[in-house]
């Protein structure tokens, strides 16, 4: 029984008003119309793998499945050859504005990355133990189960990382293993921005003496023009574990 009427009445009229509201939220996979005026573009529309290529022909690279509305990619045997199941965008980026959703299994390992240096020709330099110097490297967002990955010992190689560059700041909120967590990558001239769940967690400056001295220090340090900044695909990696994408949007932007 309702005590104080009057303030009863104003808390149905806010949840009448509330409702509407929560009926005009986009669907997964779709952009709203405020989105669609703003410019935004849908990298996955939730049915295919338009506007997805493979790294070069590779079997592995054809394990990535569309199911439940979410790009999948299915637990393997192990990590595929370097570079073998990674997918990138058909259209490349300068300035941008890159959201997605992402889910990860008990214990995974994957990522996202841009900038993205395709070594198809000669093998290049071999950066790390299982290189052989013809897979992309990039600038990778790390995403991680940071409660059971052996990787989470090293804050830079922890969710929401540029990986084995900056680790994330103490804004940084992971969701439990099971729930999708929203990142954003946001790159505007030499600014970028990696955010987790609507909070930054880390910023930097291409090609400034601070992250040239972190590149100097890591196993980039061999990767010619590793620092700088060039248009780009938006690349999937492939580490063999189960991980599931949806509302992957970008926005290009003016430097």
């Amino acid at each position: 029984m309702c005590l104080k009427q009057p303030r009863c009445l104003a808390v149905l009229a806010l949840c009448a008003f509330a409702l509407p509201l929560c009926a005009e939220e986009s669907p997964p996979n779709t952009l709203s119309p405020a989105e669609k005026q703003q410019g935004w573009k849908l990298l996955f529309d939730g049915k295919t793998l338009n506007g997805w290529r493979q790294y070069r022909a590779s079997k592995s690279g054809k394990r990535w499945v569309v199911e439940d509305g979410c790009l999948k990619n299915p637990k393997g045997t192990g990590r595929p050859e370097t570079g073998g199941g990674e997918i990138l965008t058909a259209e490349q980026f300068t300035d941008f504005d890159f959201r997605f959703e992402w889910r990860i299994a008990p214990g995974g390992n994957s990522g996202v990355i841009y900038f993205v240096k395709e070594r198809l020709g000669k093998p290049g330099p071999r950066m790390f133990n299982g290189d052989d110097g013809t897979g992309p490297v990039g600038y990778e967002y790390q995403l991680l189960d940071d409660q059971r990955h052996p990787d989470a010992q090293t804050a830079s190689h922890r969710a929401g990382a540029l990986y084995a560059l900056i680790e994330p700041n103490a804004a940084k909120h992971l969701r439990p293993v099971g729930e999708f967590n929203e990142s954003r990558i946001l790159v505007q001239g030499k600014h970028v921005e990696h955010w987790l769940n609507g909070s930054r967690i880390l910023e930097y400056e291409l090609e400034s003496p601070a992250l040239m001295q972190l590149i100097a220090q890591s196993k980039y340090k061999s990767l010619p023009g590793f620092g700088t900044k060039f248009k780009t695909a938006v690349q999937i990696q492939d580490h063999g574990d189960e991980i599931w994408f949806r509302n992957l949007k970008i926005l290009s932007l003016k430097p």
